[in-house]
C-alpha cells in the first residue's frame, strides 16, 4: 500500500455510514465525519446547558470561513456565507449592475434548477434575456458556448460538474475566453467542492457559489459565496446588514449607517447571524481535506470513480458517456440516455437495477434518467466490488432475452 492508501484507509474509519455499505450518494448529500458530529454535540450541549459564548460562535464561523478560503485559494475577505447555493447565485446576481439588454448565457438542460431560476428571477425584475443553449451528449462544448456570446452577453452560467451525468467542464479555457471577451463566469460549485481541486485564481472564476452538505460533508443550510475581490469591489449589495459594512465595535452597535462603508470583498454580501452549528460542523471536514491535500482527494477520489465506470463497463453496462476521460470526474453515471425525470428512471431496466442495488445496501441516486453513483474521500475499491458484485448478481437473474441490450 502506499502512503496515500494508508491515510485514506484510515480516514474511512472516520465515517460510520461508510461502514454499513457501499454509500455512493455524495452528489446527494456528504457522509459526516466523527470530528464534524462532536463539534455538533458540543454545540447542542451548550446550547442545552445555556453556555453557549456569542464571541466565540463568531471566532467559529470566521475560522470556518478562513478555511473554505484556503481551500480554494482565496483570502477570507473573498467569502460570504450563504443559505445555499441559490442563494449565492441569487445574492450575487441581484447585486449585479445589469444594463438594458443584458443577456446570461445557460443550459437549462444540465444546469441544476438552483442555477437557473435565479437568472430567470432577475430578468423578470431587470428586464434582461436568458439564453439558453442545448447541450451535447452530456455536456456543452466550450466553442459552443464562446459561439453564442455576442455584445449583450452579461454572464455565462454553469456548473464545474453536473449533477448528471456528472461531466467537468473546462473552466480555466471558458474564463479565459469569457474574459476576452468582457464576460463574467458564474459557477455552481455544488457538485465540485471538496472533491476536485479548486484554486479560484487558477481557474480565473468571478464567481463561485457552494454550499455544504455535498464534497463539503456537513449539513443542509449553509453556502460560501466567492466574489473576485475587483469586481465585488464595485457591487452595491441587495440586502445591507450590520455585517456587511466595515464597522469595528459590537454586533448590534449602529454606527452611522447613513455613510457606512461596505465591508471589504465579498463580505459585504453577509447578512445577519450565520448558521453557526453548520458552520461549527464543516470547519473539521474542511480541516481533514487540507490535511489530505485537495490534489490528493482529488486524485484518490477520481481513481475509485476510474475504477468503478471500467468495471461496470467490462460486466456490459452502460456508462454514460464510455470510458473515463478527460471530462470524467467523481459522479459515475450508467444507463442509455441523458433525460429529464429528477428522481425516476424511464428505462425500465435501469429502475430494476437501482432497485435490486438498494435492496441490498447501496446508497446513490436517479437523475436525469440515470443511475448516478458518486464517491468522495470514505470510498475506496471494496465499494466498487460489492456495487459491482451485485449488479452482476442482477445480471444473471435476468432471463437470456433480456440480458441482451443491456449493455448494446
Amino acid at each position: 500500500m502506499t502512503d496515500n492508501t494508508d491515510r485514506f484507509a484510515a480516514v474511512r474509519h472516520r465515517f460510520a455510514g461508510a461502514q454499513r455499505g457501499p454509500y455512493c450518494d455524495v452528489a446527494a448529500r456528504g457522509l459526516m465525519s466523527d470530528a464534524s458530529r462532536t463539534a455538533m454535540e458540543q454545540y447542542l450541549d451548550q446550547a442545552t446547558q445555556g453556555t453557549i459564548n456569542k464571541a466565540a460562535l463568531f471566532a467559529a464561523a470566521e475560522k470556518a470561513r478562513g478555511l473554505y478560503a484556503s481551500l480554494i485559494g482565496t483570502d477570507a475577505e473573498n467569502i460570504a456565507y450563504t443559505r445555499n447555493v441559490t442563494d449565492g447565485i441569487a445574492t450575487f446576481a441581484a447585486s449585479l449592475d445589469w444594463r438594458p439588454g443584458d443577456s446570461v448565457i445557460l443550459c437549462e438542460e444540465l444546469e441544476h434548477p438552483a442555477n437557473i431560476y435565479p437568472w430567470y428571477g432577475i430578468g423578470r425584475k431587470f428586464g434582461i434575456t436568458v439564453r439558453n443553449i442545448r447541450q451535447d451528449r452530456g455536456a456543452v462544448p466550450v466553442q459552443r458556448i464562446v459561439d453564442t456570446i455576442d455584445a449583450s452577453c452579461r454572464v455565462v452560467a454553469v456548473s464545474a460538474v453536473s449533477f448528471a451525468p456528472g461531466f467537468r467542464l473546462a473552466l480555466a479555457e471558458l474564463a479565459a475566453e469569457c474574459h476576452r471577451r468582457g464576460v463574467l463566469l458564474v459557477v455552481d460549485a455544488a457538485q465540485s467542492i471538496g472533491v476536485v481541486a479548486t484554486d479560484v485564481n487558477a481557474l480565473d472564476t468571478d464567481v463561485l457559489a457552494a454550499s455544504t452538505q455535498k464534497g463539503l460533508m456537513a449539513l443542509y443550510g449553509l453556502g460560501f459565496l466567492y466574489v473576485r475581490p475587483e469586481l465585488s469591489a464595485t457591487m452595491q449589495p441587495v440586502y445591507l446588514s450590520r455585517f456587511g459594512v466595515a464597522q469595528d465595535g459590537h454586533e448590534a452597535s449602529l454606527g452611522d449607517p447613513a455613510n457606512a462603508r461596505y465591508a471589504a470583498g465579498a463580505q459585504r454580501f453577509d447578512v445577519g447571524n450565520f448558521n453557526f452549528p453548520a458552520a461549527i460542523t464543516v470547519a473539521p471536514a474542511i480541516e481533514l481535506l487540507l490535511t489530505l491535500g485537495p490534489r490528493a482527494v482529488e486524485d484518490h477520489v477520481f481513481g475509485v470513480a476510474r475504477h468503478f465506470a471500467d468495471r461496470m463497463l467490462d460486466i456490459g453496462l452502460p456508462v454514460y458517456g464510455g470510458r473515463p476521460g478527460a471530462q470524467s470526474s467523481h459522479i459515475v453515471t450508467v444507463g442509455h440516455s441523458l433525460g429529464y425525470d429528477h428522481d425516476a428512471a424511464g428505462d425500465l431496466e435501469m429502475s430494476k437495477l437501482y432497485q435490486h442495488l438498494v435492496a441490498n445496501g447501496v446508497r446513490l441516486s436517479i437523475r436525469r434518467d440515470l443511475l448516478r453513483f458518486s464517491f468522495h474521500i470514505y470510498n475506496n475499491r471494496d465499494d466498487v466490488d460489492e456495487v459491482v458484485r451485485l449488479s452482476e448478481q442482477w445480471l444473471h437473474q435476468r432471463s437470456p432475452r433480456q440480458r441482451a441490450p443491456t449493455g448494446a
